[in-house]
């Protein structure tokens, strides 16, 4: 059987997962530090930054590729 898995780590993963696993690994403090957008330096929550990102493309592509550097290099595949 083919595999039929995407290589595309980003596949099936919304943005609200992606900011939430971004929120907890680095906290809005060090987020806003890195990509200097107002909705994670003034008040920040998911959802201001989640209505701020889907409108923004240059942004959500910055969170994009913040996520995959969070992201190991290199996930061991299942038994």
């Amino acid at each position: 059987m083919a595999d039929t898995h995407s290589k595309d780590p980003l596949h099936g993963v919304t943005l609200e997962v992606m900011l939430n696993r971004l929120v907890e690994h680095y906290g809005w403090e060090e987020m806003g530090i890195r990509i200097n957008i107002r909705c994670f330096n003034y008040e920040p929550s998911v959802k201001s930054s989640l209505f701020f990102l889907r409108r923004a493309p240059w942004a959500r592509k910055k969170v994009e590729k913040m996520y995959l550097a969070m992201l190991p290099d290199k996930i061991e595949p299942a038994s």
